[in-house]
């Protein structure tokens, strides 16, 4: 889909070796667009994973993995606005939004949380992952006992077909490469279903509690709590 940014052409400065990194960082980005592999959109998903059990929670079906946790995050009005997934002893937060058919929303998101988290004197740093640019900003952070600590969480933004997918890796997932490939091979097994319905880019996608399909096992994950509030961003909103 192109939606990320590369390095700009310049023949009469660019060294070969920058072009060969460009090139490199763009057969990155095409190869890990949205339908090339998950997060899928429901109308291309793949025959070999229509069999795949998932979790459906609306604008969002979930791949159904032993000792996974799932808790469903609410507004103050009741509206589920995002799901967490625990695994492995992190989490990952994910919100799906409407956005434009034909243009991405991800590099002007990540710019506003870039300047949120920068006018509240939170550190942060771009990365370069399998979706394009990440955000990893290191913030106080409010556990669940109320005492505030330095933590480090990453921004992941997916542009799909008039849906947009943010992810919020938590714990050692966020730093750590090795502890995200459980929950990042999750997100590379989601559906989105985006509904017919007209809505303005940025809308929150409706999801839903599970219904009574099975889930999966869960396991006890320490200091993970699935049934409790998450972790807050002290004054970041």
């Amino acid at each position: 889909m192109g939606l990320f940014s590369r390095r700009r052409d310049d023949a009469s400065t660019e060294t070969d070796e920058s072009a060969l990194e460009r090139d490199a960082e763009a057969d990155v980005d095409d190869l890990n667009e949205p339908g090339a592999s998950g997060p899928w959109d429901l109308s291309e998903l793949p025959e070999d994973q229509e069999d795949v059990p998932r979790i459906d929670l609306g604008a969002l079906q979930i791949p159904a993995v032993d000792g996974m946790q799932l808790r469903m995050e609410q507004a103050p009005d009741g509206t589920v606005t995002a799901v967490v997934l625990a695994l492995g002893g992190s989490a990952l937060e994910l919100r799906a939004f409407a956005a434009p058919r034909t243009a991405g929303i991800w590099d002007e998101l990540r710019g506003d949380i870039a300047d949120e988290l920068a006018g509240n004197g939170a550190r942060y740093e771009e990365s370069y992952g399998e979706y394009g640019t990440e955000l990893v900003a290191h913030l106080p952070m409010r556990g669940p006992d109320g005492t505030t600590t330095t933590g480090t969480i990453r921004f992941l933004g997916i542009d799909g077909p008039r849906w947009f997918l943010r992810g919020v890796l938590q714990g050692h997932a966020a730093s750590s490469e090795q502890s995200a490939q459980a929950l990042r091979e999750v997100l590379r097994g989601i559906v989105v279903v985006r509904d017919g319905q007209a809505r303005p880019p940025r809308e929150i996608l409706p999801l839903h509690a599970p219904g009574a399909a099975a889930g999966p096992e869960a396991e006890d994950l320490p200091g993970i709590d699935p049934l409790a509030p998450g972790p807050t961003i002290a004054e970041v909103r």
